[in-house]
C-alpha cells in the first residue's frame, strides 16, 4: 500500500471534494507521495501549478487507481525551484515541462527540460529574460556520425493539417531518433476557461480539438455539474453517451480509411471514408451540425431526441453495421495489408505503464485502460461497452483495436437509441460550490480526457486544467519510430492520429 492510499478524501470521477481537504505536503513529501503512488500502481492524470501569492506556486497532483476506480489529490507550495519528480517518475515529464512554462518554476534535475509549447521565459517581461525571444532556437537532440543525417518535416505540411515539426536522426532509411516539436497552436485555452461566463466556457471547450467536440464538452460539463451538484436526467445521460460513441465511430472509421489509403488499399479507403460520413450525419441529426457542437450543455443535452430522429439514426447505424463488416474483413484479411501493418511502430506495454500513455495506444499493448470501465460516469455506469484489447503494440494492433471498438460502439449506440428513457433531456445547473475541487474524466476516441476545476471563496473558477489524450501520447509516437524506416512515418503517425491543437491548448 502506498502513502497515496491515505489521501484524496473520497475523490471520484465527477464527485467534488472540499479544496481544504486536499493535503498540503512539504515539497519532499509531495514528491515521495506521487512517485510512491505511481510505483504502487496509481498513475498521474493531471499535475499542474497555480499562483498562491507571495511569489509561490501551488503544485497539485491528481492520480488515479484504475483497479479500484478511485482518484486522489495532493498539493505542495514551491518557490522558484523544486526537486523534479521526473527522474523517479517518468510520467511527470510533460507535466513538469508545462509547469515550467506556465508558472516560471524550475524543476531542478529534470532530464529533458525543453520547451513543450513555448520557452519557459516567454511569460516573463523582457527585463527578466536571460535571452531574447526566439521561437526558432530550439535545442534539437543530435546523433553524431559521418553517415547520420537529419530529415526535417514541418511545421508546415502539405494538405489540410495542423502545424507540427518532426526532426528525424537517420542512418540511411532507418530512423535512429525522432524529436517532435509542437506549440504552434497554443491559444491560451485554460485562461479562457477560467472566465466567469459559463455559456462561453462550453464553447471554448468544444473548440479545444475540432474532432473531439463531444469529448471535451462532456468533460467540461461533468466538472461543472459536479461543482454545482447538478443531477442529470437519465435521458440526458443517454443522449450524451450516444453522441460520444457517434464521435468515436466517425473518427475510428476515418482513421482506418486513412490507414488503408496509406498502404494503397483503395477499396477500404473509399468505403470507410463514405461510412464516416454516415456517423457525422447522425451527429448532425442530433445537433444540427456534423461535429456535435451545441448539443452538450451543463445539466444535460440542449436538444432532445424525438422518436422519429431516434428511428432515423438507428436505421442508418443498422445499415452501417451490415455494410462495414465485409469492408473491414476485406481489409484485415488481405495478406498485403497485414504484411504492411504488422511489426511497424511498436510501442511496448512497459513503456505505456512507465510513461502513462492512454487510449487505444495502451489497449493495443494488452493494457486494459478505459475510463468507461475504470471510472464510469453517466450512462456508462449502467450500460457496458466491452473493452477491446490487442497485444502486439504495432500499427496492426492499433488498427484492430479500432475495428473492435467500431463493432462494439455500433451495438451500444443502437441499443441506447432503441431504449431511450422517458423524461426531459436537461436539468437545472446552478452556481458552483465554493472552495472545491472536481475532476471530470471522459474516454474520448483518442483516449482519456481530463478537466480539473478548482473554485475560490466566491464560487468562481480559480483554476481549470485540461489534459487531452494527445498530451500523453505524442511521446508514444516518438518512441514508436526508431528502428523503422522514414517511409513508415506517415503510416505510423496515422495509426496514432494525435491532435496538435489538443496538445497545444
Amino acid at each position: 500500500m502506498s502513502r497515496f492510499d491515505e489521501l484524496g478524501g473520497g475523490l471520484r470521477n465527477r464527485r467534488a471534494i472540499a479544496w481544504p481537504a486536499v493535503p498540503r505536503e512539504s515539497v519532499e513529501s509531495f514528491g515521495a507521495t506521487v512517485s510512491g503512488a505511481v510505483t504502487a500502481g496509481w498513475r498521474i492524470v493531471s499535475l499542474f501549478g497555480m499562483p498562491e501569492g507571495n511569489d509561490q506556486t501551488c503544485l497539485v497532483a491528481v492520480l488515479a487507481d484504475d483497479v479500484r476506480g478511485e482518484l486522489g489529490a495532493t498539493s505542495t507550495l514551491v518557490g522558484e525551484r523544486y526537486p523534479a519528480l521526473t527522474p523517479a517518475c517518468p510520467q511527470a515529464n510533460p507535466f513538469e515541462r508545462e509547469i515550467a512554462e506556465q508558472c516560471g518554476v524550475v524543476p531542478e534535475g529534470h532530464p529533458w527540460l525543453k520547451p513543450l509549447r513555448r520557452h519557459p521565459e516567454d511569460h516573463l517581461p523582457p527585463g527578466r529574460r536571460s535571452r531574447p525571444l526566439d521561437r526558432e532556437a530550439y535545442p534539437f537532440f543530435q546523433i553524431a556520425g559521418d553517415e547520420v543525417h537529419e530529415v526535417a518535416v514541418g511545421p508546415v505540411h502539405a494538405g489540410v493539417i495542423e502545424p507540427g515539426h518532426f526532426r528525424f536522426q537517420a542512418h540511411g532509411e532507418e530512423v535512429l531518433f525522432l524529436e517532435i516539436v509542437l506549440g504552434y497552436q497554443h491559444r491560451g485555452v485554460e485562461r479562457l476557461l477560467e472566465r466567469p461566463d459559463r455559456e462561453r466556457g462550453v464553447l471554448v471547450a468544444e473548440s479545444i480539438a475540432g474532432d473531439t467536440v463531444v469529448g471535451h464538452a462532456e468533460a467540461y460539463c461533468g466538472a461543472t455539474e459536479a461543482l454545482a451538484r447538478s443531477r442529470k436526467t437519465p435521458r440526458g445521460q443517454s443522449v450524451r453517451g450516444i453522441a460520444l460513441e457517434l464521435e468515436r465511430l466517425a473518427n475510428h472509421l476515418g482513421d482506418l480509411g486513412a490507414i488503408a489509403g496509406d498502404v494503397a488499399f483503395q477499396p477500404a479507403a473509399a468505403y470507410l471514408g463514405r461510412m464516416r460520413g454516415e456517423c457525422l450525419n447522425s451527429l448532425m441529426t442530433l445537433s444540427g451540425n456534423r461535429y456535435g457542437r451545441g448539443l452538450l450543455r451543463p445539466g444535460g443535452a440542449a436538444f432532445d431526441v424525438t422518436e422519429a430522429m431516434a428511428a432515423e439514426i438507428c436505421d442508418r447505424l443498422e445499415r452501417l453495421r451490415q455494410e462495414v463488416a465485409p469492408v473491414l474483413a476485406l481489409m484485415f484479411e488481405s495478406g498485403s495489408v497485414q504484411a504492411r501493418l504488422e511489426g511497424v511502430g511498436v510501442v511496448s506495454r512497459s513503456a505505456c505503464i512507465e510513461r502513462g500513455f492512454v487510449g487505444p495506444v495502451t489497449r493495443a499493448c494488452d493494457l486494459a485502460r478505459d475510463v468507461r470501465h475504470d471510472h464510469p460516469w453517466g450512462i456508462f455506469r449502467f450500460a457496458h461497452v466491452p473493452m477491446a484489447t490487442m497485444w502486439a503494440g504495432d500499427v496492426l494492433a492499433r488498427a484492430v483495436v479500432r475495428r473492435l471498438e467500431i463493432e462494439r460502439s455500433l451495438e451500444f449506440t443502437i441499443e441506447q437509441l432503441q431504449a431511450l428513457p422517458k423524461g426531459p433531456a436537461v436539468a437545472a445547473c446552478g452556481p458552483l460550490e465554493r472552495n472545491e475541487l472536481a475532476v471530470a474524466m471522459v474516454e474520448g476516441w483518442r483516449g482519456e480526457i481530463v478537466h480539473v476545476v478548482i473554485t475560490d471563496d466566491s464560487g468562481r473558477v480559480r483554476r481549470h486544467k485540461v489534459v487531452d489524450p494527445s498530451f500523453h501520447n505524442w511521446a508514444a509516437l516518438a518512441l514508436a519510430m526508431p528502428g523503422n524506416e522514414i517511409s513508415d512515418f506517415p503510416l505510423c503517425n496515422k495509426s496514432f492520429n494525435l491532435s496538435y491543437a489538443g496538445h497545444d491548448l
